[in-house]
């Protein structure tokens, strides 16, 4: 008789939060003020009026803020994942996304990715929808993990490096230089609404950082879909004598035919995009058009885990590299184990730019960070994804049970014979309102402490 396969745990329950006040969780732009990534020079969709160049925060880049998702499963393992999203997150986890997993088998990704994918199409296919999908993916890789007692990269291919080799994303290349990574990238300052005058500085700008690390230091530029066709076409030709290794979402993600333009016009220059876009549908059209040097998906967003896979697959069987935007661990795992992934970004979590700081804050006591410009296979031999929560973030989660409870249904007095109907309705439809007034006040009141506390 031929053995069976034993019995796995299966999900018992979900649990999420909202990770209060700043500086902890996936929302990498939830900082205190006065951070580079906030509150410096950077050019933005939203750039094009001036009210909203001073800081990102002005037109609500961090308007989300983080969460925090928990599986259980039949035998008390738990596994876990942090993203953004905050309330509205919560919301669909429970309220949607919930139905497809609880009972499920957590080794089944595929089918938990497409059931939830397809049932927030008429909502979704991109942005906040497909990001929280992302968040339970990552949680439930987490979950294997740690039920079977291996790494993620383990689970999804094994080891093809010894090492992450780091480029370093902040505002001073020097200090990059400095700390190790090999190469910098810095967000361009500048809009095209600025004219030839902020054309004339956003050069000058490169050419100080140029200067600054020597010609033999790679340089690439952040351009964050600010720009258009014909702008990047014209500061990339006028750029290149400072040797910029590559320009990085220069245009909107859905501008394919612009970046076929572009490729056209400098077909020796290396263009980067794929932060900001979703699923390998999304990423069907940027890969297949090869006119991308490397693609950039954030694990975090794109649809977990699950989804990366997918696309890297495809990106492989075109020869582009895949370098994820960000995402710490996450990231980590996956470059370590794909062949196509040459090395990794680092997000400057400190300030200033100078320091290394783990991507998440303080939300874990281990996150691995890069030292020297490298971490080593064994920095994430641990089950999961290798993270423990820190007791000091824990008193950071606010349970979404109290967003999500509903005030209690009151009913009201049926009208009598002896007594008029209106005034009895009208007098419980009074009372009503003040108590959802009430409920209302309390839980805008705890949507305002998540982004102040």
């Amino acid at each position: 008789m031929a053995n069976t396969a034993r019995q796995f745990p299966t999900i018992k329950s979900i649990r999420s939060f909202v990770i209060g006040g700043v500086g902890s969780g996936g929302d990498y732009h939830n900082v205190e003020g006065g951070h580079w990534l906030i509150d410096s020079p950077i050019s933005t969709p939203c750039s094009q009026w001036e009210k909203y160049r001073a800081s990102r925060t002005s037109w609500g880049i961090n308007v989300l803020g983080s969460f925090f998702l928990e599986i259980e499963a039949t035998d008390g393992t738990v596994g876990f994942a942090t993203g953004f999203g905050g309330p509205p997150a919560c919301w669909l986890v429970h309220q949607h996304f919930e139905r497809f997993l609880i009972g499920a088998d957590p080794r089944d990704t595929n089918h938990l990715f497409e059931q939830m994918y397809r049932a927030s199409m008429f909502y979704g296919r991109k942005g906040l929808p497909v990001a929280v999908i992302s968040v339970i993916d990552l949680a439930l890789w987490d979950l294997l993990g740690k039920i079977r007692n291996e790494p993620v990269y383990k689970l999804i291919g094994g080891k093809t490096k010894d090492r992450i080799e780091f480029y370093c994303t902040g505002p001073d290349p020097p200090a990059a230089k400095a700390m190790g990574f090999w190469g910098a990238k810095v967000p361009l300052p500048y809009c095209p609404e600025e004219g030839h005058a902020g054309l004339k500085k956003n050069i000058e700008f490169l050419r100080k950082h140029r200067e600054s690390v020597g010609p033999d230091f790679p340089l690439m530029v952040d351009c964050y879909m600010s720009l258009n066709v014909s702008y990047t076409i014209e500061i990339a030709k006028k750029c290149e004598d400072l040797d910029i290794n590559w320009w990085e979402e220069c245009l909107s993600p859905d501008d394919t035919d612009g970046f076929a333009q572009i490729k056209r016009a400098h077909p020796t220059l290396k263009f980067t995009t794929g932060e900001h876009e979703y699923s390998r549908y999304g990423f069907r059209k940027l890969i297949e058009g090869r006119n991308l040097d490397i693609i950039q998906p954030d694990v975090m967003w794109l649809g977990g885990m699950t989804e990366l896979l997918k696309v890297a697959a495809m990106a492989a069987a075109y020869d582009i590299p895949v370098v994820p935007h960000a995402s710490g661990p996450y990231s980590y795992h996956f470059v370590l184990s794909q062949p196509n992934t040459p090395f990794q970004e680092y997000l400057a979590n400190s300030p200033d730019g100078k320091s290394v700081l783990p991507v998440f804050g303080d939300l874990f006591i281990d996150e691995p960070i890069p030292t020297k410009g490298y971490l080593t296979a064994a920095d994430l031999d641990k089950p999961g994804f290798g993270l423990t929560l820190n007791p000091i973030a824990r008193a950071k989660l606010i349970p979404s049970t109290y967003l999500l409870t509903p005030p209690p249904a009151r009913a009201l007095t049926p009208p009598t014979l002896a007594e008029p109907a209106t005034p009895v309705v009208a007098e419980e439809t009074k009372e009503s309102k003040e108590t959802s007034g009430r409920v209302v006040d309390g839980l805008v009141a705890k949507v305002q402490q998540l982004t102040t506390a």
